[in-house]
């Protein structure tokens, strides 16, 4: 079970309860699910009696909402993980999103497959950042505005937030806690790998060929032939 502390090193003791709560709610919907999480479980994580949550929180679904509106406001507060502002090569902004984000992106994994508001908005201004800064790097591929930077902001987006989503299975697979803060470099470096070879790939006869498969079955017309050395033959 992960801890109900997980925002640096802070002892639970300097938190306040509403603080201590609340963060044991998000590890416990993040563990459990919102079926699963239980009013009592998450009291007992905190510290509290249940009466101090219901005081605090009201009700499981007002509890949810809470953290909803809590992950949002953090999340949205690291301007799109820095991608547009060109932050995120900036060392201390990594060091400051994995101080504060591990046990929110736990929350927002569980929160994605389970479906709830904070999710939809985690992936929507995601896939804002992704498209303005396709749009902004290569104006003339991915025109502002255009379906086809919307298509690859929303796609790029849904690449990178998987890795959230999947975080266990990268955990097992990799041999580590992909969200704990000392192992966080290893999947944007995996990332950048793939980036790289993929567009010697992209550049190749064979990855210019898929693409214009893709493109001509996406738009209706015929894929061009590219002709090979036993095509010369008659029959």
């Amino acid at each position: 079970m992960y801890p109900a502390n997980k925002h640096g090193d802070r002892p639970p003791e300097d938190l306040t309860a509403r603080a201590r709560i609340r963060d044991a709610a998000l590890a416990q919907f993040a563990e459990r699910g919102y079926t699963g999480a239980t009013i009592k479980g998450i009291a007992e994580a905190a510290g509290v009696s249940i009466g101090l949550v219901q005081h605090h929180f009201g009700t499981k679904d007002d509890l949810r909402r809470a953290c909803d509106a809590y992950a949002a406001e953090t999340l949205g507060s690291l301007d799109g993980l820095g991608v547009t502002t060109g932050e995120i090569t900036d060392p201390d902004f990594l060091s400051r999103m994995f101080q504060h984000s591990p046990l929110i992106l736990r929350y927002v994994a569980r929160a994605m497959v389970d479906g709830s508001p904070s999710a939809a908005e985690f992936f929507d201004n995601g896939a804002a950042a992704a498209e303005a800064f396709l749009s902004g790097t290569w104006p003339e591929r991915f025109p502002p505005g255009s379906d086809r930077a919307r298509d690859a902001g929303a796609v790029m987006a849904g690449m990178h937030q998987a890795t959230i989503v999947l975080h266990e299975h990268l955990s097992r697979r990799m041999g580590a806690d992909v969200l704990a803060a000392e192992n966080t470099a290893r999947i944007g470096l995996a990332m950048f790998d793939v980036y790289a070879a993929m567009a010697d790939f992209a550049g190749s006869d064979t990855g210019t060929a898929i693409r214009d498969a893709a493109d001509s079955h996406q738009h209706g017309t015929p894929t061009p032939r590219r002709d090979g050395p036993d095509d010369d033959h008659d029959g």
